[in-house]
This record gives C-alpha cells, structure tokens and sequence, in this order.
C-alpha cells in the first residue's frame, strides 16, 4: 500500500471545552454522592454510640445486681453528696485534667471493672458539639442522669432513686445520655427541669437533631427532637444552662418524664 508522504499524523485529545465539561460532571456526581457517604458515615457513629450506650447501662445493672440492688453513685464529683460511695467515673472534667488523669478517672470509676475498655466511654464523635466544633482532650462523652442516685431536686419534688428495683417504667427512665463531652453545665449527672418549660442543661444535639440514650432496662435508642426551639439551644456555642420558656415544647415532658418518671412530669405547666 502506497503511504502519501505528505499526510500528517494526526494526535487525538481533549479540547479545553470538553474537560470543564468533565469536570463539572464529576463535580455534579460529588455534590450528589457526598451528602449520601456523610450520611451513611454518621449512621456508623450512631450505631457505635448506641453500643456504647447499651454497655454502659449493662454494665450499671451488673454493679446493682453484685451490690444488693443498690445504684452506683452516678455523680462525678461535682456535687459530692454520696459519702463512701465510688462514683461510675471520677471527676474528669476539670479543664487543667490531663489526658492521663481523665483516663484514670474513668479506670478507677466504680463502672470501669464490668465494662474495662476507655473507647466504650466515649462516642466517635468525640470531642465535637452540636455545630462540630472541637473540643480537645475529651475522653468522656457520656453522662449519667440526675435520677439515678446522682442528685434529687426537692424544690420540683424531683427524687432520685438509690435502689433499682424502685425505678417505674425502667423502659422509658434515662440512665446514660451522650451530651458529647462538651457541656461544661452538665458536670456532675445531666438533668431537666419538670415544675418550668425551660432547660436546665442544654438538650445534646447529636447524630442529627438528637442523640442516643441508654434506658434502665438495659436498651439503647435515638431520639429525635420535636422542635426548633429545642434544636437551636441545644446548638448554642459554647453551651450554656438555664434557656428561656419554651411553652408547649413536647421535648421537655418527654425528657421529664423520661428521667423523672411519669409522675414528676406531670407537674410541668402545659
């Protein structure tokens, strides 16, 4: 076959056109795909937290059974009204703690010896608010409520419970509360007002615009914030106590009620 000598090659390739096309297609499937991973990534976290959860509060029923019924202390530190009585963990929030000394806090809590491993004490989300924010160093996420032998509030006839065997409902009464480790209010055990429709510490806004509970039967669940007014204080930085009056806000009966019992709720105003 005869080759014309003058016939030039010809080199294929893309044209500056057709690449910002590419481009803009790939990042068309990004902005679709990503909100998808970062949902499916956060699910991740929420299951793990929710295992977290469920360890805690079995591992708080096994100490009530080895202790004739008795609840561990569930303060840490902050208000001191349980006399030889080794709280679950010890006081690990003061902010010149180490990282060292938080964990010792947490190996020499009365919890520590039937759930020994430190990750189970804290979310993945670790160290994070409502607004992502970092917050160093934390090494607990979890709090305790209020309600179980951490401290009762008279003035709202709001009782703890020392035995378990006393708690009504123990499927719909709080013990453990992932509040991300990053309310400084909420030191000693984590609480709700019943006789004001206000928070008293701020609701956790995790994993979505909720968080993860364990339950005093030994389940773990999310829940869900009803309403925005809820949401929004719960995402103030940095978090603070005391919100003005939320009337008819169905999230605070049912934290209430939820911590409290049935009874103490009740007292909320509607």
């Amino acid at each position: 076959m005869r080759h014309d000598k003058g016939c030039k090659s010809h080199r294929m390739g893309f044209t500056l056109i057709e690449l910002l096309v590419v481009i803009a297609v790939i990042a068309v499937l990004m902005s679709i795909l990503m909100p998808a991973l970062n949902r499916a990534r956060e699910q991740g976290r929420r299951t793990g937290c929710l295992n977290n959860c469920k360890q805690l509060v079995l591992a708080w029923i096994m100490y009530a059974d080895e202790n004739d019924d008795k609840l561990v202390n569930g303060d840490s530190g902050e208000y001191s009204i349980h006399p030889n009585e080794t709280p679950w963990v010890l006081k690990d929030w003061e902010t010149n703690y180490t990282v060292f000394q938080k964990k010792e806090a947490i190996r020499k809590g009365a919890l520590f010896p039937y759930t020994n491993t430190l990750s189970v004490y804290k979310c993945s989300t670790v160290g994070k608010n409502a607004n992502m924010t970092l917050v160093s160093d934390v090494q607990r996420t979890y709090s305790c409520s209020d309600a179980m032998n951490c401290k009762d509030w008279p003035d709202m006839k709001a009782e703890m419970i020392k035995k378990r065997s006393k708690i009504e409902d123990p499927t719909f009464r709080i013990v453990f509360v992932d509040d991300g480790g990053t309310n400084p209010s909420a030191l000693g055990g984590w609480t709700v007002y019943t006789n004001q429709t206000k928070w008293w510490d701020p609701p956790p806004v995790r994993h979505g615009d909720g968080t993860n509970y364990g339950f005093a039967d030994g389940h773990s669940e999310y829940h869900k914030w009803e309403d925005q007014r809820t949401i929004e204080f719960g995402k103030k930085v940095p978090p603070t106590a005391f919100s003005e009056s939320q009337p008819g806000n169905p999230d605070l009966y049912w934290a209430a009620r939820a911590m409290w019992g049935t009874k103490a709720a009740r007292l909320m105003p509607q």
